[in-house]
């Protein structure tokens, strides 16, 4: 059964970094590729960044230089790490895993962004 477990959530101030993982099992993981996506308080679910099978990565403009999407196939983990966090970095983040019609979610770490 496949399963994606996010961690490192938690509350930071504007500012400041935070690195979230996610650790995947129940997949072909290098095969696959991942993202992180977000929702917000009363917003829709969106993406933040991507990363290919092959380790290429593209990122939403409201992120874009601040945060970083890696992967460790060895480890079957991915990473965001966030710097210069704002307000509105504020979610509950989710790790994607895709490939063709397959779509897999975890369950979702909460980043809170407050001084």
């Amino acid at each position: 059964q496949v399963q994606l477990v996010e961690s490192g959530g938690g509350l930071v101030q504007p500012g400041g970094s935070l690195r979230l993982s996610c650790a995947a099992s129940g997949i072909i993981f290098s095969s696959y590729s991942m993202a992180w996506y977000r929702q917000g308080p009363g917003k829709q679910r969106d993406l933040v960044a991507t990363i290919t099978s092959g380790g290429g990565a593209n990122y939403a403009d409201s992120v874009q230089g601040r945060f970083t999407i890696s992967r460790d196939n060895a480890k079957k983990m991915v990473y965001l790490q966030m710097s210069s966090l704002k307000s509105e970095d504020t979610a509950v983040y989710f790790c994607n895993a895709n490939r063709d019609r397959f779509f897999y979610w975890g369950q979702g770490t909460q980043v809170t962004v407050s001084s």
